[in-house]
């Protein structure tokens, strides 16, 4: 789902839950000042098992290695607008169950809500 809003008011460009309930979040950068201006993309982790950075073809990985960008727990997507590849997993770090429950109700209350929408966008008013 794209653009979704986090505790705290922060947005993330891209959740996904997967078939066994874990979230992962992929965060798209679109130059390298995109990237190194970005200071508030590790606030994401703890409402996520798995990170991602997404970038186009092309792109310098050189920062997304370096130790400033948890090469260790972060995984690296490059993308085209036809496909994209994994091109380094990112480390499963499992959330608290707190957490987990409160992002993945969440989660499906706002996709509950962007899919009312598409049939009667005034049936969402004032949810």
């Amino acid at each position: 789902m794209p653009e979704v809003p986090l505790d705290g008011g922060r947005r993330v460009d891209l959740m996904a839950l997967d078939q066994r309930g874990q979230i992962t979040i992929v965060e798209i950068k679109v130059s390298r000042a995109d990237l190194l201006g970005d200071g508030k993309w590790q606030d994401y982790l703890p409402h996520c098992d798995r990170f991602f950075w997404a970038v186009p073809a092309g792109f310098d990985h050189t920062p997304i290695a370096s130790e400033a960008f948890l090469p260790e727990r972060t995984g690296l997507i490059v993308a085209d607008r036809y496909d994209a590849a994994v091109v380094r997993e990112a480390r499963t770090t499992p959330m608290n169950t707190h957490a987990r429950k409160k992002c993945t109700l969440a989660f499906a209350r706002r996709a509950a809500r962007r899919l009312v929408a598409l049939s009667d966008p005034e049936a969402v008013q004032g949810w």
